[in-house]
């Protein structure tokens, strides 16, 4: 993906163990060495053999550029990009089913910021459920509402998306097995995925 200036061999590889790691530690959030990291993510991810979405003309078109880019509506990709909040909803996005729960999206959220700990200015969410001791909170850059649907889209376990934010050079991850509270703001949302499985 030279068009987005990553290495196609040694960023990709990278940034595919950093995505594996956060992904097994919820809400865990990590620097990657390829930047910006919801570039390096989505050219990890989106290959000929998956859909995808994103609004990001500079993105589709290095895609499609390499013969990777298979468009879809948000609502049928396997991967969607949003740079912020979305115009779509993330409550209508592919969920896959209880025989083939994998079939469940995977969005992408460039976000404003994120943080380890709580921080002004930021939504914080608490996690807990598998990869997590106990619960964890962090902060990302986005508004109540929007994390708020995430976790409407993830209340019925083992169907959702998986969730992955990304800001400059950090990234976390929410897979859809945990359970979220969401603190701030008045469209506060808890998911109930049943705990630890």
């Amino acid at each position: 993906m030279r068009a987005l200036d990553i290495d196609p061999v040694h960023g990709t590889r990278q940034t595919f163990r950093e995505l594996c790691d956060v992904m097994s530690r919820p809400g865990t959030v990590s620097r990657v060495q390829t930047t910006p990291a919801d570039y390096a993510i989505t050219a990890t991810l989106v290959d000929h053999e998956v859909t995808f979405h994103s609004s990001d003309e500079e993105l589709t078109t290095a895609l499609a550029g390499q013969g990777r880019y298979s468009a879809a509506d948000p609502t049928a990709a396997d991967i969607v990009h949003a740079d912020g909040t979305p115009s779509w909803d993330v409550r209508d996005l592919e969920r896959g089913s209880l025989v083939e729960p994998s079939e469940g999206a995977t969005v992408i959220y460039r976000v404003e910021g994120l943080s380890e700990t709580p921080k002004d200015g930021l939504t914080d969410v608490t996690v807990s459920g598998p990869g997590v001791n106990g619960t964890t909170t962090f902060g990302v850059g986005l508004p109540a509402a929007e994390l708020s649907a995430l976790a409407d889209a993830q209340a019925d376990y083992p169907r959702g998306v998986d969730a992955v934010f990304a800001s400059d050079d950090r990234v976390a991850a929410l897979p859809r097995s945990v359970t979220l509270r969401v603190a701030d703001g008045p469209e506060s949302s808890e998911n109930d995925n049943g705990g630890d499985r």
